[in-house]
């Protein structure tokens, strides 16, 4: 059986409705907390897969989460031998920062649903499930990051550039698109005071398109992560 290593920075980001895929293509899941000391199980060279979820801290703010560094070094490890690695949000940003790429405040916080728009390269991927009509996937970011030498760029929005690339086997979102409408929940508790301090969103908006669009993303988001596992497997494996 095929093993993930699924490294959480808060307990309530988790892999929402991409558990439940992982399990069907036979994957056996070991949650880990980066910052409860844990990042030592993982083995960055032979592991199947590596998935690494947000939060809301910096990447760039190392003093204050040692943990950081360590999820940095074992990135570059990861990345030295092109293993399958998935990075959502903080997840994406601190792949972004492992190959060497700038990632600081951006202009506004995107917070909420809206589309991504594909480049030509992101419209020949596993991407394409996760744009169409009445489509939209959710953000939550207030950091961005400059796009990684040698790495494609696959998405975009309207308010950042770099949504989405690829750098080999890799694949880094700054996107969500693995969240349920009843998953958000304890987002709306977890991230109550950001909410608040964040101009134009409120729970009640977030969790009305939440019911508008979350079961859309679930069901192609099922589409775009197995086609994505099976296209970076037989890459691996080629």
């Amino acid at each position: 059986m095929k093993n993930v290593s699924v490294v959480t920075h808060v307990s309530f980001e988790n892999l929402g409705s991409f558990e439940q895929i992982l399990r069907e293509a036979g994957y056996t899941i070991n949650y880990i907390s980066a910052s409860s000391g844990g990042l030592t199980e993982i083995r960055p060279q032979s592991d199947d897969l590596l998935i690494i979820l947000g939060g809301p801290i910096s990447v760039n703010d190392v003093d204050a989460y040692p943990f950081l560094r360590a999820e940095l070094e074992l990135l570059n490890e990861r990345l030295s031998v092109n293993k399958p690695t998935l990075g959502i949000c903080l997840g994406a940003q601190l792949i972004a920062k492992a190959l060497g790429a700038a990632v600081y405040p951006g202009s506004v916080k995107e917070i909420g649903w809206s589309p991504i728009q594909l480049s030509d390269g992101g419209s020949r991927s596993a991407l394409r499930h996760l744009v169409g009509e009445d489509v939209c996937v959710l953000h939550w970011h207030g950091e961005t990051f400059d796009l990684p030498d040698d790495a494609g760029l696959l998405a975009s929005s309207q308010s950042y550039p770099h949504q989405a690339f690829d750098y080999g086997n890799t694949l880094a979102l700054q996107f969500h698109p693995e969240v349920t409408q009843r998953g958000l929940e304890p987002w709306f508790v977890g991230h109550a005071v950001e909410i608040q301090q964040t101009d134009g969103i409120s729970v009640s908006q977030l969790r009305a398109d939440s019911a508008r669009y979350a079961d859309t993303l679930q069901a192609r988001g099922y589409r775009f992560l197995l086609e994505w596992l099976d296209d970076v497997s037989e890459q691996a494996s080629a």
